[in-house]
């Protein structure tokens, strides 16, 4: 997966990250206009391999098909909005919702550590694992098995998607409660 992005930060209300809907197909686009405006979108992609009549292709395509993400300040949001290919800020009615951190610093890992990535549909139930090892060593979400590879889901929980990663199971442990992560926190 490679992601297009500015540095993740955390801070003020200036720094929150927001989810926009784009048009369809127009999500790399509206990508380069952000960033040409001088804000920070973050496009996840990944890697697809396409057959056309003539001939395999590899492409790669929005994790995240129709959204993209953007760290503005919310009251600013006018040059956001008018950016070419941006429907609107994803949100409850007229109230646009930040997406967590956490979040999107787990994208951008994912999209920094090169592991295979790929859109998986959103899950509400699970074992929730915590990777204890390896290049995502802090990323948590839900172990799951597929062909007898395991994968790690990460849930954007505001767009209700998800991101499927494929890692090693003796880097995870499960995750229980608030007390025993406080106490058992380990340094990745």
């Amino acid at each position: 997966m490679s992601i297009r992005s500015a540095p993740v930060v955390g801070g003020g209300d200036a720094d929150l990250w927001y989810a926009l809907q784009v048009r369809s197909n127009f999500e790399k686009v509206t990508a380069a206009h952000l960033q040409s405006r001088g804000f920070a979108p973050l496009l996840p992609l990944y890697r697809s391999r396409r057959t056309w009549s003539d001939r395999l292709k590899t492409i790669d395509l929005p994790l995240f098909p129709g959204y993209l993400f953007c760290s503005f300040d919310i009251n600013k949001r006018l040059p956001v909005l008018s950016t070419p290919g941006v429907v609107k800020v994803v949100g409850a009615g007229n109230r646009p919702i930040p997406v967590h951190l956490d979040q999107i610093k787990a994208l951008h890992a994912i999209g920094e550590a090169g592991c295979p990535a790929e859109p998986w549909p959103y899950l509400e139930a699970g074992q929730r694992v915590r990777i204890e090892r390896g290049v995502l060593c802090g990323i948590e979400g839900v172990l799951i098995e597929i062909r007898k590879v395991h994968r790690i889901v990460v849930s954007v929980t505001l767009l209700q998607r998800s991101v499927s990663v494929e890692i090693d199971r003796d880097w995870v442990v499960p995750v229980k409660s608030a007390l025993s992560l406080a106490v058992g926190k380990s340094a990745c």
